[in-house]
């Protein structure tokens, strides 16, 4: 365990940090799979729908740095793929 104040500080906000992370990648995946879904069972409405929410939290993930830039556009391609296919 640290003993130097800053040390422990940091330690808090490392975890702060990674709790936030850890939700929104969640909250991303979530979505995928919503999208995902609404193209398997072939409901292209809805899976239009669902795309602009996903792309909406890939992006704002995007902006807080949890995601690379072109991790998000990777994820947004193939959602979009996935979507004009089905």
């Amino acid at each position: 365990m640290a003993n130097i104040k800053s040390a422990k500080k940091r330690i808090k906000v490392t975890e702060t940090k990674t709790a936030r992370n850890k939700a929104i990648k969640s909250r991303v995946k979530t979505e995928t799979k919503k999208v995902l879904a609404a193209v398997e069972s072939g409901d292209k409405t809805t899976a239009e729908k669902q795309l602009l929410v996903a792309i909406s939290y890939i992006d704002r993930a995007k902006v807080k740095g949890i995601y690379h830039k072109k991790t998000a556009a990777r994820k947004v391609s193939r959602l979009t793929k996935a979507v004009n296919n089905a």
